[in-house]
């Protein structure tokens, strides 16, 4: 029987891939990405904290130095104010600034700031509280983060005369906090890259065994009984494989003993059946019969009949499961083919009120390659079984065409058709469904591997009004 590959073990080995790096490279970049922001927020507390100690104590010494000062008058005290400013030694790396208690600048390390207002809001606290005051933020007349400590200044008579400010710009180590940010994530994107790299090789050495495994377990379904993989593992994958492989090779033998027992039966069963046929038929050529007798003789020879395509139908079946099934082509007439059976058919069902309804047609069909007497078998196979499901619509139509390069044959009942989640079914063998009709169930799994090996399609399908179609393409070049 043909088999196509498919691409299912395939699509699945990517979908396991993806969803195997997709979790794991979530879960690593998450985790990775919590690690640079706490990485680089401890960094930046770090720096912040330090510097803010740092302008810290810087303020308290100055001040602490000032206090000398603070003994003289305000107009000495100022200038000498002014005169520290324009010797400090760290003017750039930091600003020192005096401002009264207005708030208005006297004297800068920067150079000549007098009667300007820094505006931040370190500088009203520091002389609320009469303690050093941090701010960090924007300088609301650059726009530039700064960092600032304001340390009051306390005349003799305890009255705040001014603070003292330190003020830097954070610039710099923003800059090196940012490089530290970057840093972290240039060293998470080489571990992600790692074990990327990793994980795939990791994946790969599962995929590459499990896909053989699925490839054969699929053939196995496919009823390739008795193949086995070869696997080098012995793991979990290896033992996944030795458990198919007792599997095929049980389904092979189980089948093996099928086949050979239905074989058997039905070569036994013919004889019998030939026996019952030819001697029903010769009762029934006498004239010496009462009514009921030849009732019940002919009773008797429709169901040898009816036994006897059963047999027949099982053996075919037992040739395909061993490949011995055979075609013996030869050019036909397929219409006239056709025609015969439909007529020879037809005049059977009309003694049980079924009409058979052939739809003529003028088209040139031409002679193809086959074998006539398989393809008969298929067409009173599907006649047969549009009686069983649908001989109750009383109405049977049968038509023949030629079209698109392919032989085609058109066989319908008005039954109440095949329900929708069967109909990829009804072709497999010894499957029949819902039916409540009797048959073997492998009628059109013969008939359907018969067409294929002419190079053809049998279809199923519900009818729009009602009923089942049976579509058969045969092309007619082969």
């Amino acid at each position: 029987m043909r088999k196509n590959k498919s691409k299912w073990p395939r699509l699945k080995m990517k979908g396991l891939r993806r969803r195997w790096l997709t979790n794991s490279m979530v879960l690593i970049c998450s985790l990775g990405l919590v690690c640079v922001l706490i990485v680089t927020t401890v960094f930046a507390a770090y720096y912040y904290s330090t510097m803010e100690s740092n302008m810290r104590y810087r303020a308290k010494t100055t001040t602490e130095f000032f206090a000398d000062y603070l003994n003289q008058d305000y107009k000495g005290f100022y200038q000498s104010c002014i005169t520290y400013a324009k010797t400090f030694e760290d003017k750039n790396k930091i600003e020192l600034q005096f401002i009264n208690v207005q708030g208005r600048m006297v004297a800068s390390s920067y150079g000549s700031w007098a009667g300007s207002a820094p505006g931040t809001p370190e500088i009203a606290k520091a002389v609320e509280t009469r303690e050093a005051q941090p701010f960090i933020g924007k300088n609301p007349q650059t726009g530039e983060r700064i960092m600032a400590v304001s340390s009051p200044m306390i005349y003799r008579n305890g009255e705040v005369i001014g603070v003292l400010r330190y003020v830097t710009s954070t610039r710099m180590m923003d800059m090196q906090i940012l490089m530290i940010g970057l840093t972290s994530l240039c060293a998470l994107g080489f571990i992600v890259l790692v074990v990327l790299l990793s994980s795939n090789y990791y994946i790969r050495s599962i995929l590459l065994p499990l896909g053989e495994i699925i490839d054969k377990a699929q053939r196995i379904a496919n009823g390739s009984y008795g193949i086995q993989i070869q696997t080098k593992y012995d793991d979990e994958i290896g033992d996944l494989a030795e458990m198919i492989n007792e599997m095929s090779l049980k389904i092979g033998e189980n089948e093996k003993l099928q086949h050979d027992f239905i074989s058997s039966l039905s070569h036994e069963l013919r004889t019998p059946l030939t026996a019952i046929t030819g001697w029903s038929e010769t009762l029934l050529s006498s004239d010496k019969l009462d009514q009921d007798t030849r009732r019940g003789v002919r009773i008797i020879h429709r169901e040898a009949d009816r036994l006897t395509g059963m047999v027949v139908d099982l053996l075919d079946f037992t040739r395909i499961q061993d490949g011995r099934m055979t075609l013996n082509m030869e050019t036909v007439d397929i219409r006239s083919e056709f025609e015969d059976t439909v007529f020879m058919y037809g005049s059977r069902l009309a003694q049980e009120g079924i009409s058979l309804k052939y739809e003529e047609n003028d088209q040139d069909i031409p002679e193809i390659s086959c074998d006539p007497q398989r393809m008969r078998q298929v067409f009173l196979n599907i006649l047969n079984n549009a009686v069983k499901h649908g001989g109750e619509g009383k109405l049977i139509d049968a038509s023949i065409v030629f079209k698109d390069d392919y032989v085609t044959v058109y066989i319908r009942d008005y039954g109440p058709g095949i329900p929708e989640d069967e109909l990829a079914l009804v072709k497999k063998k010894f499957y029949k469904g819902s039916s409540k009709a009797r048959g073997s169930g492998i009628g059109l799994a013969v008939s359907d591997e018969i067409v294929q090996m002419h190079g053809g399609e049998l279809i199923l399908e519900n009818a729009l009004s009602g009923g089942t179609l049976v579509t058969v393409r045969i092309p007619a070049s082969q």
